[in-house]
């Protein structure tokens, strides 16, 4: 079997990608001396991020894009969108928990600042990779490198986000108004998460029914779910009439991350994925009716 070699951007910014996630769980993992749990989550962003990135380059570099039991246009950028978000999220979580009220220059926390500064250059590596990978005006593409396929990453992946934060201890409970919020969450992560599914398999022509205008349907629907979802989550939840709290609560000065924090950050992401939806739906109209 031949081995192709292509030095192009794209392989070079894969390639960089590839190192720095290498040495941000390599260096962590080596000497970090990782306590709980969040530690293991950015150790997985990255380890992840590499190994998705060495399999993608291994079968361009054997051409092996045909045999690939998957959308080779829809596949790579699909991944490097969900990798820049991973790392982004590492980026952020790891100094955090490791970084942030420490003192010194002792040995165990040189590796965390070089962990850090690796997430971050992974990040930036994997961002690049999707602005070259994305499709350009009048360009046949796959549909995952286009703005609406990269939104339902983003989507999916804020999703993600909310779950984990209304898990640990469970925060919709409390009323039929939260349980609704959480239908649309999951609701319309699954539909995206489908979506994403059938690009990637290239199964988007076995639906008995038009996959684009399906798209805006699904667009619209969700659009209209996560703006109900945006105005009844912090009613319920920081309203005094509906057995809220408006202010921060003492108590949660010296608790770090309280319930009433996780309320106002699912409150955020809820209105963040509503204004994903909404360019979604702009997008997946303008797919619709300007292709048309």
């Amino acid at each position: 079997m031949a081995i192709t070699f292509h030095s192009s951007p794209l392989f070079w910014t894969r390639l960089a990608a590839l190192v720095f996630s290498c040495v941000a769980f390599s260096v962590a993992v080596h000497g970090g001396r990782l306590s709980h749990g969040t530690g293991d989550w950015c150790i997985f962003c990255w380890a992840f991020s590499f190994a998705g990135t060495l399999l993608v380059i291994l079968v361009e570099m054997f051409g092996l894009q045909t045999r690939a039991p998957v959308s080779w246009k829809n596949f790579p950028i699909t991944f490097a969108c969900y990798a820049a978000l991973l790392c982004l999220s590492a980026s952020i979580i790891f100094p955090l928990y490791y970084l942030k009220g420490t003192s010194g220059h002792g040995e165990i926390r040189n590796y965390h600042i070089v962990s850090t500064v690796f997430s971050c250059l992974a990040t930036i590596a994997y961002i690049s990779e999707v602005s070259i990978s994305k499709a350009r005006p009048g360009e046949v593409a796959g549909y995952m490198a286009t703005a609406p396929g990269l939104l339902k990453v983003c989507e999916t992946f804020v999703a993600c986000i909310i779950f984990v934060f209304v898990s640990d201890p469970v925060l919709y409970d409390r009323h039929d108004a939260l349980k609704y919020c959480m239908a649309v969450y999951c609701i319309c992560f699954i539909l995206s998460a489908v979506i994403i599914l059938l690009c990637i398999g290239e199964c988007t022509g076995c639906l008995p029914f038009p996959f684009a205008r399906f798209l805006s349907a699904y667009a619209l629907l969700a659009v209209v779910l996560y703006l109900s979802a945006t105005i009844i989550w912090p009613i319920f939840n920081f309203d005094p009439k509906h057995g809220g709290t408006k202010d921060r609560p003492s108590s949660c000065y010296n608790a770090g991350l309280c319930n009433w924090d996780k309320y106002m950050a699912v409150a955020v992401l809820t209105a963040v994925n509503f204004i994903l939806y909404l360019a979604d739906l702009i997008y997946s109209t303008r797919l619709v009716f300007v292709s048309a």
